[in-house]
Parts: C-alpha cells; structure tokens; sequence
C-alpha cells in the first residue's frame, strides 16, 4: 500500500459553494484577512482551499468548513463596479483537512492531505443519457464550457464533475458529490437525481 502523501498547509475560505475540479470560481474580495491571503498567494504562486460552510457565514468570525474541498488556483484579477476586488480561481485537486487553526486576523488555515485525481474513465454506454443533457446544461447554463472538446463528455469524472457544477442542487448534495471518489458511482447519484428536475 503506497504511503500517504504529506500534509501541505493551505489558507482555507469557507464558502457558502461547493467547488469542483476543473471548474471556475468567480469571487469578490473585501475582508483584509482574504485580501492579504490572495496577495499571499498570487506573491507566492500557491493556492488556497476552498470549503463549504457546515455552520456559520462567509464574513465576521470564522466559520465551520466541511473537512473535504478542493484547492483553488488564482487565474485573473480585475476590479469589480463597486471597486473591489475580483479574482477568478480554477479548481484542482481535492483534499481532506486534518488539522485547522486560526490566526489572529480570523484566517482559517489547514493542514490537509491531498487526494489524488481521478484516473480517467470511459463512460459507461447506460449513462450516454448523461451526456446528452450536460450538453444542453453547457448550453442555458455553462457556457464557459461550449468550446470543451467533445472527448471531455466521454471521461466520467469530467461528466460527473459538470453536471454537479450545473445542475440546481442542494449544497449537501454537493458536498456529497465531491466526496465520492469513484466517477461512475457519481453518475449513479446524478441519474437518481435527474428524475426531480423532469416535468410533469
């Protein structure tokens, strides 16, 4: 059995969202405590967790974050209408926190093992349905997707990381998608759910 990877120490931004692998995170900063985490992290060229809440608010004292979330990479900065800051982040690996502590600014940091990708994977012939409404969610909702090559909506973790992004669904189930670690059985979850959103 291969031996776990090392913690790595990451600032951490509860959210009230769930991020993704591969997706985009568009956030307006105004809190000194993340300003100075993003000029930390644009400084040094890291990254920082991105957790959903489980109890409490984004700003004011630190909330709880679920011990599962993904790792955010800073791709764009720009200055929003009211005149804060904007930043654009890309979603990457996911990780567990083991440990937290916070400092005295109010910022949650974490040590975290982080979790391996997902090895790519066929989609099975019985979710082809999947792909199908995907490809009509990227077109009313994801635009940001309509250039991806059509070899995307081929690779199971891609086509279940997507349709969690798009569909309208509770930040519980969310969170519960981004735990499972095997894509098909994500695919599972997302057929089981789609029968919700179907008309009468």
């Amino acid at each position: 059995m291969a031996d776990p990877t090392p913690l790595v120490e990451l600032p951490l931004f509860p959210l009230a969202t769930v991020l993704y692998p591969g997706a985009l995170l568009s956030l307006r900063i105004f809190e000194p405590r993340y300003l100075d985490m993003v000029r930390d992290c644009a400084r040094q060229g890291t990254g920082f967790g991105v957790c959903l809440i489980l109890d409490g608010y984004e700003v004011g004292d630190p909330a709880l974050p679920a011990a599962v979330g993904t790792v955010a990479t800073i791709t764009d900065f720009h200055n929003t209408a009211e005149g804060l800051l904007g930043i654009v982040a890309h979603g990457g690996a996911r990780f567990r926190v083991e440990r937290t502590r916070v400092l005295a600014d109010g910022l949650l940091r974490g040590e975290v093992q982080l979790w391996p990708d997902e090895p790519p994977m066929e989609v099975p012939l019985e979710f082809g349905l999947l792909q199908t409404i995907l490809e009509r969610l990227v077109e009313t909702l994801g635009p940001h997707w309509r250039d991806a090559p059509r070899s995307a909506y081929d690779d199971a973790s891609w086509l279940g990381f997507r349709m969690a992004e798009l569909l309208p669904l509770a930040s519980s189930e969310r969170q519960a998608l981004l735990e499972l670690t095997d894509p098909v059985q994500r695919l599972v979850e997302l057929r089981d759910i789609l029968p919700r959103f179907q008309r009468p």
